[in-house]
């Protein structure tokens, strides 16, 4: 079987909702990403044989298969095809084990994978009607579907999760996100884009705009609760509504060493798992279990982890089950900080932590991302 490997990795700085980035059409960011990563890498667009996209709202200006839509718009040429799907906020993720996949099996030999989402210009939930009243009443009768943030708070529940607990997280990712930023360890990873300032002039987005740079640990304290009146989730320890687009190059491995690439990871596991749609954000420990069991590897073996920050209390119900170093989960801040731009995230996560993998010269990384109505995408890569 051929083996699929990780040749670079592209995002944009992450805008926050009706921030800088407001005024750009979702097909222009992931254009733009598109663009970036065939500049960087210098690889012949001719040899590109899929797109893979993932999108979560798939209407209005995400509508009409936005993958191809990106494609189209950007400097690839015509003939480079482009699927989207949604899986959720695992999309992106997926749409890399999709990529992996065909070249796997023989299929590609070099694919672009990844995702976008405008969430200031496409709202989550414009593609279903009614507040969800579109959804088979039989479906409810057979697992009482709650809202993701009630989900968060049966989470905190389960596991005794305290409000303190969940905002000194939450601060603790802004500090995280901050250093990094400061330290540029984002740098290399980034495509700046002009967008807008307050004003509506012309702004060029150079970091995550999400991330405050003088966390207020206090004042998260006193912000009302959501989803529950005697609850503990809140704004400041979910993650932000957010705008961007992210892209990975995946090749074959023999192919692309001969075409001069370097090769930054392999892929030691590819998984989603599905459970309890109630209990829907935790079924990222068994999706962990699966990844790691496939691998061959141990958790103490993982040297950095990118688990979705969609909420602070699935990250610390995952830390009490796998009892990992917590210095090594989510080192340079989640998205409680740079933004959850659903369908892009997956790819968001990876190009983070290829690149961590690298800054600290270690070996092995684990994604696992949360997903509604009760999956989870993980995946294990190894520094090549």
């Amino acid at each position: 079987m051929a083996e699929a490997v990780l040749i670079d990795a592209v995002r944009t700085p992450i805008g926050r909702q009706q921030g800088s980035l407001r005024d750009v059409r979702p097909d222009v960011l992931y254009a733009h990403v598109l663009n970036t990563l065939i500049e960087r890498t210098g690889i012949d667009p001719n040899l590109i044989e899929d797109v893979v996209t993932g999108c979560v709202t798939n209407t209005g200006e995400q509508g009409a298969n936005i993958g191809r839509l990106g494609v189209m718009l950007s400097n690839l040429p015509i003939t480079v095809p482009a699927v989207t799907l949604n899986r959720m906020c695992g999309s992106a993720q997926q749409a890399i084990h999709f990529a992996a996949q065909a070249i796997a099996a023989g299929d590609v030999s070099y694919a672009i994978a990844g995702g976008v989402e405008s969430m200031s210009r496409v709202p989550m939930f414009s593609d279903v009607t009614g507040n969800f009243a579109t959804f088979n009443p039989a479906i409810n009768e057979k697992y009482q579907l709650v809202h993701q943030g009630e989900s968060a708070e049966l989470i905190a529940e389960k596991y005794q999760l305290s409000r303190t607990e969940l905002d000194d997280w939450s601060f603790e990712s802004h500090q995280r996100a901050a250093a990094a930023t400061k330290a540029g360890w984002f740098s290399s990873q980034l495509a700046p884009i002009v967008g807008s300032d307050k004003t509506g002039n012309p702004h060029e987005l150079i970091y995550d705009e999400g991330i405050r740079f003088e966390a207020d640990r206090a004042k998260m304290g006193t912000l009302k609760t959501v989803f529950r009146a005697d609850g503990v989730v809140t704004a400041a320890n979910a993650s932000q509504i957010s705008d961007g687009a992210a892209v990975v190059l995946i090749g074959e491995r023999e192919q692309a060493l001969a075409d001069g690439f370097k090769p930054r990871a392999k892929f030691r596991a590819r998984v989603v798992a599905a459970g309890d749609p109630r209990m829907q954000l935790l079924e990222v420990i068994p999706a962990t279990h699966k990844a790691l069991a496939k691998a061959g590897l141990s958790i103490n073996d993982i040297d950095l982890v990118e688990i979705n920050e969609a909420f602070a209390s699935v990250v610390l119900a995952w830390l009490r089950e796998f009892k990992l170093d917590p210095s090594r989960v989510n080192p340079n801040g989640g998205a409680i900080a740079h933004g959850h731009p659903l369908g892009a995230t997956g790819a968001v996560l990876m190009s983070k932590m290829i690149n961590e993998l690298e800054r600290r010269d270690a070996q092995f990384g684990l994604q696992v991302m949360c997903i509604g109505h009760g999956q989870a995408t993980a995946t294990i890569i190894e520094r090549v």
